[in-house]
């Protein structure tokens, strides 16, 4: 017999006595840090961690990196730019570099792009920063920032939200996917929108709104009779009814039946989600828009209505981007938000999620399709809304819709320290800051209902915009030290619900992404609990990283 048949014959002897495998060998994986979820803020945090040599991995059900920074919201929320520090800004550097570019611009040129921004320029050549951009340029740098740090990323990979997750005591030693891989680390972190390896662990967390009195907030809870920005009926008395006026025919679609609430009270509900839409009236890279399989006229009854009233506001929240297209947002009181029809998103199977973005999905391409075809739509709307298509050379793998529907808000862990309206609007201090937000605290409706008077309203559109940038409190990332010691959670954050309507912000999310990076640094580095570690290193640390933390 040859040796090497010798060796073989050995090896796969040893095999069968310890059930061992190549595959199953390759189905586990180890490093310092565990990063589950592929948003913005997992991208940040992993190219911390791989500079600090720290060894990384992320583990996402995601096959394209970057959240919605990725997926159509390219006409960033802002805020104050000057408190967006660390990867973040350099997140947004990286992007005026690629625009500088000549071969950058081929739907037009750069001068007539214009230098329109969310409150801010587009384009800041003093800080060489640019705000607004194409989808597949967000994702091209988050790539970029994968492939120079030699980050593994393990895409497509869903946590097993049942028994996938392994604790000893108040640890995370192990997390495990649909698949059977398994991963294991020193310290994990939940970097989803939907805090669901935060869920997995046991670690307390709320969905919805908060009452008013739990924490002594004006703007929290039901927000009826509340009329902020034009996303509602405002004085526009239209019926909700099939027939005008008769309760006894029926209610239109998409309006509920049931009683809203009391102003403060606590609810269940969530800000509506939808797609940011990337379009072009560019001939060339335009896709019609098409009839959808399950199209349905009557779903947009009330937008006739809206119509019919006068209302022509349409095309306010198509804002530009780069090459003559757009990051097409909610606006009005009939719009692309699905209000009301997300409510079970958070905590529903990956099976049923699938059904709500199907749902969702279908409900914004066929309001684009009524608005371009049905013959009810007022002819200048109709005939603007023809020029318009999806944009042919963004998500091409998507059928050119967006990857990643936009989602608001789900759960927000209950943490070591609470962000509330009353940290945000400057009222109580943060003694422990790790990034700073500076944005409104924004909510989208929760529910579209009808008044005691027989009209149809909007309800928890909110728009209260801090008086300067606030302080975001190392406690916000921090589970409970009775319930995990090992875990991070820089999305699903420990804020009340209007809190978190500011905190949610993408340029947030990758602050808080780096700087709960290095708290694992100096976690690992002293062997300690998170919640052990100590402010004032994690604070010099994150200075020296370029993050800012006082205005």
């Amino acid at each position: 017999m040859k040796l090497n048949h010798v060796i073989y014959f050995i090896f796969s002897f040893f095999i069968l006595l310890t059930g061992c495998s190549n595959s199953d060998k390759q189905d586990s994986h180890e490093a310092d840090v565990v990063i589950y979820g592929g948003t913005s803020a997992a991208v940040t945090a992993a190219v911390e961690l791989a500079r600090s040599n720290k060894s990384v991995i992320i583990v996402c059900p995601d096959k394209h990196l970057g959240g919605l920074s990725s997926s159509g919201l390219g006409f960033t929320d802002t805020g104050n730019k000057e408190v967006i520090g660390g990867l973040a800004r350099e997140f947004y550097q990286r992007v005026y570099d690629y625009y500088q570019q000549d071969e950058a611009w081929k739907w037009q040129t750069k001068d007539s792009y214009g230098n329109k921004g969310q409150g801010t320029p587009a384009m800041d050549g003093d800080k060489r920063t640019m705000w607004i951009f194409e989808p597949h340029v967000a994702e091209k740098v988050f790539e970029d920032f994968i492939r120079e740090n030699n980050i593994r990323v393990f895409r497509d990979h869903w946590l097993d939200r049942q028994t996938g997750v392994t604790k000893d005591k108040a640890k995370i030693t192990s997390i495990r996917t649909l698949s059977g891989a398994t991963f294991k680390a020193k310290i994990f972190m939940d970097a989803t929108y939907e805090g669901d390896l935060m869920a997995a662990a046991g670690i307390s967390y709320t969905v919805g709104r908060e009452s008013n009195k739990k924490y002594n907030e004006e703007w929290n809870g039901v927000q009826v009779g509340v009329l902020h920005h034009s996303h509602h009926f405002g004085n526009l008395k239209i019926s909700p009814y099939v027939i005008p006026g008769d309760p006894e025919s029926g209610v239109l679609p998409r309006i509920s039946t049931d009683f809203p609430g009391n102003r403060g009270d606590a609810d269940q509900r969530l800000q509506a989600y939808c797609f940011r839409m990337c379009l072009t009236k560019t001939p060339e890279n335009r896709v019609p828009f098409e009839r959808p399989a399950d199209y349905d006229s009557t779903q947009y009854e009330l937008l006739v209505r809206v119509l019919d009233s006068g209302w022509r506001e349409t095309f306010q929240k198509f804002d530009p981007i780069p090459n003559h297209k757009t990051d097409v947002n909610n606006h009005g009181p009939f719009s692309f938000d699905n209000i009301g029809m997300n409510y079970d998103y958070p905590e529903a199977s990956y099976e049923r999620r699938a059904e709500i973005i199907r749902e969702h999905e279908n409900y914004q391409k066929g309001l684009l399709y009524f608005y371009a075809n049905d013959s009810r739509v007022p002819a200048e709307i109709q005939q603007e809304m023809q020029q318009w298509g999806l944009a042919k050379d963004e998500f091409t793998d998507n059928g050119n819709w967006p990857h990643q529907i936009y989602v608001r808000e789900a759960r927000r862990m209950r943490g070591e320290f609470v962000m509330t309206e009353n940290e945000v609007l400057g009222k109580n201090p943060v003694l422990d800051p790790i990034g700073m937000g500076s944005y409104t605290m924004d909510s989208h409706n929760t529910q579209r209902y009808i008044t005691p008077e027989g009209y149809v309203q909007n309800e928890g559109d909110i728009g209260v915009h801090p008086k300067q940038p606030y302080q975001i409190s190392m406690g916000s990332v921090l589970p409970q030290q009775n319930e995990c010691t090992n875990l991070l959670v820089p999305v699903a954050v420990s804020s009340s619900h209007i809190a978190y309507g500011s905190i949610r912000m993408e340029p947030v999310f990758m602050i808080l992404g780096q700087s709960a990076a290095i708290m694992a640094e100096m976690a690992l580095n002293k062997k300690q609990d998170l919640q052990n570690i100590d402010y004032e290193a994690v604070e010099k640390k994150l200075l020296e990283a370029g993050q800012v933390l006082s205005y």
